[in-house]
Formats: C-alpha cells, structure tokens, sequence
C-alpha cells in the first residue's frame, strides 16, 4: 500500500492509496439494463470532486450532517467520499426505514442536507423540511436524480477539507434497549486507524478484486470493504444486490468476498459452488452475524477455503479478526478457528471483566470490554450515556458477553442486552415490542431470537391480549409491516395468555427462546 500523509484525514488516506494510473478500472457494475459499466479511478476523483463542490456551495456551518437514504449505487459511494472530501458527517440510513423512524434521525440529527430516492422525495422532503432541513436531493440507483444534475454544473477538481483525527467523519445510529436509537459518533481517526490496520493483517494487495455484495449504510458494507479496497488501491466488482449465482460466477474473477453468514449459507445451496469456481480467490471474510460451525465447515469442504470470522460493532469499526497469515503477538498461531471471532486487532485493547468490571483470567466468561484508537467519540448529543458505557479508566462497554482462551482466541458467548442479530441487521426487542404493545387490543409482548436456516437467527413474538381482545398472530405481523423496516419484522408472532417471570415479575426470555428453539429446524 502507497503510504500515506500522517494524521491526515480519512478522505486524503483514502486518495493517497489510488494507483498511479487512474485511468485503470476501479469498479465493475452493471446499468439497470444489464450492460456493463466501468469506473476509472480518475471517475471516481472528478465525480467526488463535483458533489464535494456542490456541497461547498451551499454555504453550511463547520460539521454539518448529511443524512443519505438511497438504494446502493455507485454514485452513493460517490456521495459518501465527496461528503468526507468536503469536510461534513455523512449519516447514512437503512433503505429499509419507514417514515416514523426517518422522522427520528432527522429530528435528532438534524441534518443540513437530506439526500433521498426520487419515488421517495414526497414524504422524506416533507419530514425534512418541517424538521429544518434546508437542502433536499434525490439519488437514484439509476444514475439520475437531483444531487446528480446540480453536481453537473460544479468543476471536476476540489481541494478537501483538511480534518484532524478528532473531527467527525460519521454518525451511525444504533439502537437501545430503551428502543430510543444512539447515533455512534466516529471520527476521522477513528475510521482512519482501523482501515489502515485491517489492510495490513488482511493482507491487503494492489491486485486484489473484492466482490462488494453488501449495503453501503452500516460499517461492514460501507466503512471495511470499500474502505478495504479503496486504501489497497484494488478493483471492486459491485453488485447493487447479493444473488448468489452472479456472485459465484463472478469469484473466478476475484480473490476477495466479504459477507454476512447468510449469504454464505445462499451461496452453499448452489451446486456451482467447488472448488473450481473459488480457484482464484484468497480470502473469504465473515461477520456481522454468528457464524454457524456447520457453515463454516461445510464452507471448507465445498471450496477447499476456510472462512475468516471477525468481531465489530457500529461504535468501534472491527475489533477482533481470525488471523489471515501467521500472529507473531500469538506465538505465530495461524488457524482461523471456527466458533471463534479471532485474536483482539493489532492497537485494539480487549478484556472480559466481572460485573465488578474486574478482569477475568482467560477461560472465564464475562463482559467484553475495548480501548483503542478505533473506539469511537460518543453518542451523539447523548453525553449522559455515553458517560455510563465507559469505565472510568477508558474501556468501551460493548454490551457484549464472552470468553478469551489461553492461546487468545476470543469467542461471543451471547449478548447481555438481548440483541438480535437477523441476516447481519440488528433488532432490537423493545423497539419492536414497543410496537406492538402500542397496538389495539395488546396488553404485553415479547419477542425473542431463534436460530434460523438461513438468516442465523429470527424474532418470534409472543403477544398477551387485555382481557376479552381477540389477536391473530398474522394480522399483526401485517400491521407491523407498515410501521417498522421488514428486516425487524418477526417471523412468526403467537398469542399466549401470560409470559414466564421469576419471582420478581421480569419475564425469563431465556425460557421463551428455549420453547421456540427448534421452530425453524
């Protein structure tokens, strides 16, 4: 990797890594018609440079946000750099929200610029607008919208922002327990330093081709891949949504895949999955998501490669990783151990603790805590919270359970605030039963996580019903559609007439998860 200018920011990183020859292709997709595309790297330069010119234009204070809910394109990665290039906190949105929930992050947020899709521009305009926003564009996945047509009119050359480690590059928002969601903040340094890191014990090489096949608005799409590919200076074969078959076939052609375990296990009911087609790759990278053992072995078997799992959250880009060549801090441990998320990173320090926040020997199980220079700053506007999930001497609480062996494997053991993780997207339980309990005739619910086939795991909602109210399961899965993103959605919801609690009233999730365990076996 070229090297780069020291304490820069994470846009001039990223820039200083493009190859010499710019005219070379950078990404490979395929228009709405199916033809081919190519992206040089000079494309992505002058593209950038026109949206960071657009947005300089608007006259906004010193870090003002830009909330971005578009379907995946390459012209949103685009926005993404721009945005960074002209010195302002991008906040991008699953795709998959529905207006109470975009009303939120605006609101809390509060965004000088709203950059939505066209058929969506009615509504989201609408919340912006009343909320302060001043500027909304929209961006297709087509190449058209607004954000394009005023960029056309700005020069192909801009000078970037100068930003500091300590200056905010991002907000990801992250839901609570409470169901009120936390926007994670991180930071040029932040974002910077674990890129960085990650493509140098990933091996990172100039040669290298990353199939991207995941969404570009949470860490795993967004900030490791492109961020993976972009400092390597590599060629990214881009699928604007994951099909199994198009992503084999394209593998002959690459020598990198990141995805989330779902994605694995579509990709293993293939029969063009061998050996033959993984010949020319080198590296397979899991997370998001648990990782089955079953996948991850028949993996091996089926392409001969073994799959490397690693651990991140939303406040700390990636923590720990199995280990692409030999761990000389490990005694030169090479295995990428299934069941296992790898070794703490290189500048990344990890330790489970007692509830007393004391540190456990290896062995014993307990709550993961993290330091580094990859933590991020705070949650946004939240500094009371953000004061409880740090020790007083500095580590992140993730919130996360689990285990370091002797030879300093770590391995998740479960997760202490009952988060379910659903095709690598995170649900959490009181958003959704907050939900429901707000619906007709609902006096409680519940909702659970169970393993599933294909997803890794599912919520299943149990509802209680005030007395004398008749529910059906279905119809509130339906009315629940309408309300919250699909992906939060429970895959079956059942009507009881009372929880299990222990003898002070809380109910006893774990007994709910053991009666549904085998639902979708």
């Amino acid at each position: 990797m070229t090297a780069l200018p020291p304490n820069e920011s994470l846009f001039a990183a990223l820039r200083a890594a493009f190859p010499d020859d710019l005219d070379a292709t950078a990404i490979e997709t395929a228009a709405p018609d199916g033809m081919p595309l190519y992206y040089t790297w000079d494309d992505i330069d002058r593209a950038s440079a026109r949206m960071a010119n657009l947005l300089g234009s608007l006259g906004l204070p010193d870090g003002s946000r830009v909330a971005v809910q578009v379907e995946k394109s390459v012209e949103a990665l685009l926005l993404y750099l721009a945005t960074l290039r002209a010195g302002l906190v991008f906040l991008p949105l699953n795709t998959a929200y529905q207006s109470a929930e975009i009303a939120y992050f605006i609101g809390d947020a509060e965004p000088a610029v709203v950059v939505c899709t066209p058929g969506n521009f009615g509504w989201v305009s609408k919340i912006a607008f009343t909320a302060g926003t001043a500027h909304v564009f929209t961006l297709g996945d087509d190449r058209t919208g607004s954000l394009l047509d005023r960029a056309a009119h700005h020069g192909e050359t801009h000078e970037a922002a100068r930003k500091g480690p300590d200056d905010l590059a991002a907000i990801l928002y992250t839901s609570g327990t409470t169901g009120r969601s936390k926007g994670a903040m991180l930071t040029h340094g932040n974002l910077r330093s674990n890129a960085v890191m990650l493509n140098d014990y990933w091996g990172w090489r100039r040669d290298d081709v990353l199939i991207h096949a995941l969404p570009i608005f949470h860490v795993h799409g967004l900030f490791v891949a492109i961020h993976a590919a972009l400092l390597g200076g590599s060629k990214m074969i881009w699928f604007q949504k994951f099909d199994p078959r198009t992503v084999i076939a394209a593998m002959p052609r690459a020598t990198v895949f990141m995805g989330v375990p779902t994605l694995y296990v579509r990709m293993l009911g293939e029969n063009a999955l061998a050996h033959e087609a993984a010949r020319n790759m080198r590296l397979f990278i899991s997370g998001s998501a648990p990782l089955l053992i079953e996948t991850f072995r028949d993996w091996q078997h089926r392409t001969g490669h073994t799959i490397l799992e690693r651990y991140g959250m939303s406040e700390t880009i990636m923590l720990t990783s199995n280990p692409y060549q030999a761990d000389a801090r490990h005694g030169g441990q090479d295995e990428r151990r299934g069941g296992t998320v790898g070794f703490a990173l290189p500048g990344v320090g990890l330790r489970v603790v007692g509830d007393d926040d004391r540190e456990l020997p290896a062995g014993e199980t307990g709550n993961i805590q993290v330091r580094g220079a990859n933590v991020f700053k705070g949650y946004w506007r939240m500094p009371e919270k953000t004061a409880e999930e740090f020790t007083p001497d500095g580590w992140f609480k993730t919130g996360d359970v689990g285990v370091v062996d002797e030879r300093g494997y770590v391995r998740i053991v479960g997760r202490s605030k009952d988060l379910i993780i659903s095709g690598g997207y995170n649900v959490y339980p009181a958003e959704v039963e907050g939900t429901i309990n707000d619906m007709p005739g609902v006096m409680e619910s519940a909702l659970v996580g169970v393993p599933h086939p294909d997803f890794g795991e599912v919520g299943v909602a149990v509802v209680i019903p005030r007395p004398g109210a008749q529910l059906d399961g279905d119809a509130i899965l339906s009315a629940l559609k309408s309300q919250l993103a699909n992906f939060k959605i429970p895959k079956r919801c059942f009507v009881a007439q009372e929880l299990p609690r222990n003898t002070m009233g809380k109910v006893q999730k774990n007994l709910l998860r053991a009666q549904y365990q085998g639902l979708f076996a």
